[in-house]
């Protein structure tokens, strides 16, 4: 599958990568990210997941083609 990162979140992973371990869901996919990257755990858990342009629940499955956009919080006005 196709991981996409924003904002904070390319300071602990590539803009663009693929993940090739099989991951049944996007909170497998949260936990195989911390395992890769310990550092990037908190932002992690406030991020939303969009599964090919859809947010998702943690529980969502996933399968090996999708596109993954990892969303951090922001603020603004």
């Amino acid at each position: 599958m196709k991981i996409y990162t924003y904002a904070i979140l390319k300071d602990y992973f590539d803009k663009e990568f693929a993940v090739d371990e099989t991951v049944s869901n996007v909170d497998g996919l949260y936990h195989f990210l911390v395992q890769r990257n310990p550092a990037a755990k908190d932002i992690l858990a406030a991020c939303r997941f969009a599964v090919n342009d859809q947010f998702v629940a943690n529980d969502f499955t996933l399968n090996k083609e999708d596109q993954v956009h990892i969303i951090p919080p922001s603020s603004g006005g």
